[in-house]
């Protein structure tokens, strides 16, 4: 991959992240759109470290909200580092259990398969933001979820919520194109956790969440390094990180104007574009990419 192609995937992942229409999706595509393997460590590699510098964006515009809210008291850090816990590792059972399934099903036929194998298959990506983009709707157009968009008491979600949060963030793990955001928030809308706290607490699991799936990532690449020495990691590492600061930036004055409009807009939207988008998905994949 070239410092060109960096600077375009970390564009399309700035600016993609605050909206629940999967980033890594759009990310997936535009590699295979510019002749790049997405199922390739270094790749994969690649993609977390865009996420790590939408994250550290993230925290950047979060930090007030949070520090405001969950940071207030130790009674309010203990509240919520307990239900952050909680979601954590249900997402992490679910998630891991969901993989190991797949690799020993789905990818059977592939050997030492692993669940980044399916990155670069658009048929799986297509029915994943289909039904990211159905969740949403139903969030959007239930009752319980319609009153969470515009309800402003201030009550983060509790454990059982946030166990659900987590059940469902774990469903979202091995499958690019059913948005983590998209699904986690919709999730708390429908248990009638306002929608605004329900998305500070779906970047606040991200935060948590993006570590172990960078040294995920970077364990593989290293394993791939030892069976394959040709591979030059210093320049693979220096992508990466720049990759990540360009997202940074790009997410920063994403942040800046995305977030008025995420709110101010209609969350029915969403799900209408990831439909549209598992249309354009499906029409490539059968066009061959």
């Amino acid at each position: 991959m070239s410092i060109f192609h960096v600077v375009i995937l970390a564009i399309v992942q700035g600016f993609a992240e605050l909206l629940p229409v999967s980033s890594s999706a759009h990310v997936v595509i535009t590699e295979k759109l510019l002749g790049l393997d997405p199922s390739s460590p270094p790749m994969t590699l690649l993609l977390v470290m865009l996420h790590t510098g939408t994250m550290f964006a993230v925290i950047v515009y979060f930090w007030r909200q949070w520090r405001e809210t969950y940071f207030r008291s130790f009674a309010d850090f203990k509240r919520i580092t307990g239900t952050v816990f909680v979601a954590t590792v249900i997402t992490g059972i679910i998630g891991e259990a969901l993989i190991k399934i797949i690799e020993k099903t789905v990818l059977r036929a592939v050997p030492h398969a692993q669940i980044e194998d399916l990155f670069s298959h658009l048929e799986w990506i297509a029915p994943a933001l289909a039904a990211a983009g159905v969740l949403i709707l139903v969030a959007a157009y239930s009752g319980r979820g319609e009153a969470a968009r515009v309800r402003t008491e201030a009550r983060d979600p509790d454990l059982k919520e946030s166990a659900w949060i987590g059940a469902i963030q774990g469903l979202c793990l091995p499958f690019r194109g059913f948005s983590r955001s998209g699904a986690t928030i919709s999730v708390g809308m429908l248990l009638g956790v306002a929608k605004a706290r329900a998305e500070a607490f779906s970047f606040a699991l991200a935060v948590v969440l993006t570590p172990p799936v960078v040294a995920r990532e970077a364990w593989r690449l290293l394993q791939m390094q030892r069976a394959d020495h040709s591979i030059d990691l210093g320049s693979i590492a220096g992508r990466c990180v720049l990759g990540a600061g360009v997202a940074f930036l790009a997410g920063l004055l994403a942040l800046r104007w995305l977030s008025r409009l995420l709110e101010r807009g209609r969350w029915h939207l969403f799900g209408i574009y990831c439909l549209v988008a598992a249309a354009v998905v499906a029409y490539l994949y059968t066009a061959g990419f």
